[in-house]
């Protein structure tokens, strides 16, 4: 039976902090996910992998055991030394856990997320099961589930304003309210909507990243946004009004005489809400594009040569 690496599955040092740990298992599960990966049947044996390397890193007792074991002594004790027992099901194949997953307790279901994540490697069995005075011990052991990640994609607009939002992970509806001003990539917790515990143990927790999706009109930088927003030659040059959408509608703006392109307006207070902070608005930047008119008449080119004449 093969050595598994859990730290070289992580890509982690065996100094690595217990936050390293939670850090790099988020990154590759986010990556390896069966809901990333429908029918990619290596990527469900990776998914599996990184979950059993973060089973046993991420818990103090199971990593003392595990760093405990030399893997020269393993190889020639047939893991006696280590509380374990020599077994005819290897599990992982190789010394980097990336193939040879035991089909007896590897499932996967061609139906959306239905993807079993209760079988170990033969490896973490002989390690943690021991022999058979130890193995009801284990057996009898609670888990904590495995925590799972996912993105909800939002529109900019839906994002300024508190609401609800239903969505589905693994074939379970959960339910939540979106806060206004959330940011683009920002991750939220939802304790316990992860995998079932094992023998009672508590569930696994679900780590949310918000995707907000770009929109037509509105730019967002932080709590400010920017909108260009175009303005006739003839307005620009004489002044006059202008009727330019906000998040909170369309309003009106006094243009000066003379005005020139690219000119910037601050509207403040009508800009993004601030994440948690009720009543707080970003700003409202908005970018004058001068439009140069077109299919002008003889009659109207004539008076544009003598502006210039003049």
């Amino acid at each position: 039976m093969a050595y598994i690496d859990y730290y070289g599955i992580l890509g982690l040092k065996k100094d690595a902090t217990h936050d390293e740990i939670k850090k790099a298992y988020r990154k590759l599960a986010r990556k390896y996910h069966p809901d990333v990966n429908p029918n990619n049947r290596e990527a469900h044996a990776k998914f599996q992998q990184i979950n059993e390397a973060n089973e046993v890193l991420s818990d103090p007792e199971k990593r003392k055991k595990y760093d405990a074991c030399d893997e020269n002594r393993m190889y020639a004790d047939g893991y006696e030394k280590a509380g374990g027992r020599q077994s005819q099901n290897s599990g992982f194949a190789g010394s980097s856990g990336f193939s040879g997953f035991d089909s007896r307790k590897y499932r996967y279901e061609n139906k959306g997320s239905n993807f079993s994540s209760e079988g170990f490697s033969g490896f973490f069995e002989n390690l943690f099961d021991g022999t058979s005075r130890t193995k009801s011990k284990w057996k009898s052991a609670r888990y904590k589930g495995n925590d799972l990640t996912a993105d909800l994609h939002l529109p900019l607009r839906e994002a300024a304003v508190t609401h609800k939002r239903i969505f589905a992970v693994n074939g379970k509806n959960i339910r939540i309210t979106v806060p206004a001003g959330i940011m683009d990539g920002q991750v939220i917790k939802l304790r316990g909507q992860g995998e079932a515990g094992r023998n009672g143990g508590p569930n696994g927790d679900l780590y949310l990243t918000f995707i907000i999706e770009k929109d037509a009109v509105f730019e967002r930088k932080g709590d400010d946004l920017y909108a260009v927003i175009p303005l006739d030659l003839y307005t620009a040059v004489l002044g006059g009004e202008t009727t330019i959408e906000t998040p909170d509608g369309k309003v009106k703006l006094q243009v000066n005489p003379e005005t020139q392109n690219g000119t910037k307006v601050r509207l403040k207070g009508k800009g993004f809400p601030v994440y948690k902070n009720d009543g707080q608005f970003g700003d409202l930047f908005i970018i004058y594009s001068i439009v140069i008119p077109k299919n002008l008449t003889e009659k109207q080119k004539k008076l544009f040569r003598q502006l210039a004449d003049s």
